[in-house]
């Protein structure tokens, strides 16, 4: 008895635009600080961040990273969403993408004389953030990482509960 079924379709994978994901995700945390902030000032950046780099701009004008942010906020952001390989061992391993998107945002922050903030989300997870050291309640739960310098990495909801003033 020979099965009438085509199960072709269930195998193949719908292929993700890595940049609408990524623009969307932008999006979504721009939405979600105007909201934990009372404000309307965060915004993505023209061009995902790259917008400074490739355009002839007076310096006043420029924007690093993902997020256009007030002025008063502290943080450079750097969004990513995906990259599902990744893992606890990544952060072991220097040439790992994780570390890549750290180093980024490292150098965009030194450039606007801000701190770095990247935020890291894979399908179907809580949303993470990672910056220097333990700059928020040392209460809140996080994992520190790094030599030399180090790193803290929070849930994004664990953050956005704690003091507003750490912030800004």
């Amino acid at each position: 008895m020979k099965d009438e079924y085509d199960l072709s379709k269930l195998k193949e994978k719908k292929r993700i635009n890595s940049r609408t994901k990524g623009s969307s995700f932008e999006r979504k945390i721009a939405k979600l600080l105007n909201e934990q902030f009372d404000t309307k000032e965060f915004s993505r950046s023209p061009g995902s961040g790259a917008f400074a780099t490739t355009h002839k701009l007076p310096k006043h004008l420029h924007i690093y990273g993902d997020l256009i942010t007030p002025q008063s906020f502290k943080f450079c952001i750097e969004c990513k969403k995906g990259y599902n390989k990744e893992n606890i061992y990544s952060l072991l391993d220097n040439s790992s993408a994780l570390w890549g998107f750290i180093n980024q945002c490292e150098k965009d922050s030194q450039k606007c004389d801000k701190l770095p903030l990247v935020l890291f989300q894979q399908d179907r997870r809580p949303i993470l953030a990672i910056t220097w050291g333990n700059i928020f309640d040392a209460y809140i739960p996080h994992i520190t990482i790094g030599s030399g310098i180090e790193y803290a990495i929070y849930k994004l909801d664990d953050l956005l509960a704690s003091n507003q003033a750490k912030w800004f």
